[in-house]
């Protein structure tokens, strides 16, 4: 039997990697095995925490962040998240907003496995609802959220004022472009060479740049511009969040579905889907029937001639973007993924022209893609028309398509997390 001094060290030693790695997503597993009060005062003392709910048209996820202030003059650091999601999204529970908010229960019960019980109290919990709750009524979406704010009050964390919302289209592509700014370290010093960003949801899509030209700024409608301060520098940016034209969106106006009324049971057709397919999708709680072209062409070709109407004029196009650096994530990321375009991990750079190569080759053969989504073709053939159509990017335009920066997931949650905690005075 070891002694007993040999024993305790062997708990001091594990209690010190535990207190290093509890804030760790990947060393979860150490909860449970000491007591919350065994870590020395100063291991949490300028550690602290936020939730952020992001309610999308297609699943609630929750970031759990953790920062560290290690020197009041500077800003704090991030020292990890726990991200999770469930489906569908909260618009899908517009009849059933009780059954909506439990969703959101469910995931709440892992931050208070993820933030230390002292730390309950000031940690604030916060929902922001995207384009999917934007489509909806607005007696529908205030009741989803009346029952999520109910659901948040019965919880441990702090509650602030506003704290379930719909967020604005615009707000939405700054806090997206402030996280990977301040992911890829562009947000500090002099000189910085930020990027852009371009965010793809089900419902909405968002551009948003710092741009370097004053005949930018000259040409651009003024509700496409907004200046914000953080990290005590002012920032002058390009935004726009387009409504409508999310990737989901986008398949129902290219089905014709937005002229007709909504669950008629009528057959929707397109030459972006395979010829002998006929199915059912469900979208915004609403049932859509749809199938391929069995008389007409299928192909990239009248595919495109169908997606570009869509987008074609209606989009502002900035010249300055034709030579500026983005990343694209979102379905973006995912579309790439599913056709090994870039890994699924790892991400990757593509130029523009890719998606198009890749639109040809899938719609050119979609029997060789009979397990991947029927939607396959119409999604990459819509990607390949908004970029190019839509936004005016060249062939050439590179895109860093990635999910996370230094292991974190490139959202706008982390920019309005960092918003939210200035904003109630919980950073120096």
């Amino acid at each position: 039997m070891a002694p007993i001094w040999l024993i305790g060290f062997l708990v001091l030693a594990l209690s010190s990697v535990y207190c290093t790695l509890l804030h760790s997503q990947q060393e979860m597993w150490f909860q449970g095995l000491f007591p919350s009060n065994m870590c020395p005062a100063s291991a949490s003392a300028y550690t602290f925490y936020g939730i952020m709910f992001d309610a999308g048209s297609t699943g609630t996820r929750i970031h759990i962040y953790t920062f560290v202030q290690k020197n009041p003059e500077r800003l704090p650091e991030l020292e990890g998240e726990i991200f999770e999601s469930v489906k569908p999204g909260l618009s899908a529970y517009a009849s059933e907003p009780k059954k909506g908010a439990e969703t959101v229960r469910i995931l709440l019960e892992m931050a208070k496995e993820a933030v230390p019980q002292s730390h309950w109290k000031k940690t604030p919990v916060v929902l922001k609802a995207t384009a999917g709750l934007r489509l909806l009524s607005e007696q529908k979406a205030q009741a989803l959220l009346l029952e999520v704010r109910e659901v948040f009050e019965e919880s441990p964390f702090l509650v602030p004022d506003n704290s379930v919302s719909i967020m604005d289209g615009s707000y939405e592509g700054i806090l997206a472009w402030i996280t990977v700014n301040f992911l890829t370290g562009q947000l500090y010093g002099q000189n910085q060479q930020t990027v852009g960003t371009l965010d793809l949801g089900g419902a909405s899509t968002q551009i948003t740049f710092l741009p370097r030209f004053e005949e930018t700024l000259e040409q651009t409608p003024v509700d496409f511009l907004s200046s914000f301060e953080m990290f005590n520098s002012t920032y002058k940016l390009y935004t726009h969040s387009y409504l409508g034209f999310g990737l989901k969106a986008a398949r129902l106006a290219t089905l014709g579905a937005l002229e007709i009324k909504a669950g008629d049971g009528q057959m929707l057709r397109s030459s972006c889907l395979p010829k002998q397919l006929e199915a059912e999708w469900h979208f915004g709680g609403v049932k859509y029937q749809y199938g391929g072209n069995r008389e007409g062409k299928t192909g990239f070709e009248p595919c495109y001639a169908e997606v570009v109407k869509v987008v074609q004029g209606k989009l502002h196009q900035p010249d300055e973007i034709r030579r500026s650096s983005f990343y694209a994530f979102s379905y973006y990321y995912d579309r790439a993924a599913d056709t090994n375009m870039i890994d699924y991990e790892k991400g990757g750079v593509l130029e523009v022209s890719d998606f198009e190569r890749k639109a040809k080759e899938v719609c050119d053969n979609m029997e060789m893609y009979t397990s991947a989504s029927p939607f396959l073709c119409m999604d990459l053939t819509y990607i390949t028309a908004l970029l190019k159509e839509g936004f005016g990017f060249g062939d050439n335009t590179l895109l860093q398509l990635t999910k996370k920066v230094n292991n974190v997931e490139t959202s706008w949650a982390l920019g309005a997390t960092f918003h939210l905690l200035q904003s109630l005075g919980l950073t120096h």
